[in-house]
């Protein structure tokens, strides 16, 4: 789509390495603002006065113009479809390289222990690990790749992509709590 996607934290690069490990790798750069602390961030108006940045995303264009500004809670993710609409809106001929929207409608499994969840969470780690141990059969579901999974995760979440959130045969838990897990299916 002729984009470059960059990432940029106020954290040094040892801690920048250890999250991209943790994401088991990303594909794209991830920048460090760390010295002089915050620069960057101070310059786009996102550095707070506690040091942290907020999170945000900038569409700068060829020019290096900035097009497009979302700020938003740490606990929510943009949605794809509108910077894809976005990046559309700067340069039309981006349209027609946009990914195929998904029009397949993949039915969600029912019953037992289910869990939305995505590769890169450390609570899913958890879960996975914990489940094991337990021996509690469960089956996953990953929001990034199944559409429906993710807009039914967000219903559940009042809006937010909340991995993992679980659905044990009807009851919801969104989040990892361990104890409600315990409550619900290690005490039956």
């Amino acid at each position: 789509m002729n984009v470059q996607v960059l990432g940029i934290s106020v954290d040094h690069v040892p801690c920048l390495q250890a999250w991209a490990e943790s994401l088991n790798e990303i594909s794209y750069p991830l920048l460090s603002d760390f010295w002089p602390h915050g620069e960057v961030a101070e310059q786009y108006g996102v550095l707070r006065s506690d040091g942290k940045s907020e999170r945000a995303i900038f569409i700068i264009d060829k020019e290096g113009v900035i097009q497009y500004i979302d700020i938003h809670d740490i606990d929510k993710q943009p949605s794809n479809e509108v910077l894809f609409a976005e990046l559309a809106r700067i340069d039309p001929d981006v349209a027609s390289k946009a990914p195929a929207q998904e029009t397949a409608y993949e039915e969600l499994p029912q019953g037992g222990v289910v869990m939305y969840c995505n590769s890169w969470c450390p609570g899913c780690r958890k879960a996975r690990v914990w489940f094991s141990e337990n021996q509690i059969e469960f089956q996953e579901v990953d929001v990034v790749l199944n559409k429906h999974a993710a807009y039914q995760v967000r219903k559940w979440a009042d809006g937010n992509l909340v991995t993992p959130t679980f659905d044990i045969d009807g009851t919801i838990v969104v989040d990892w709590k361990p104890a409600r897990m315990a409550e619900l299916l290690l005490e039956n």
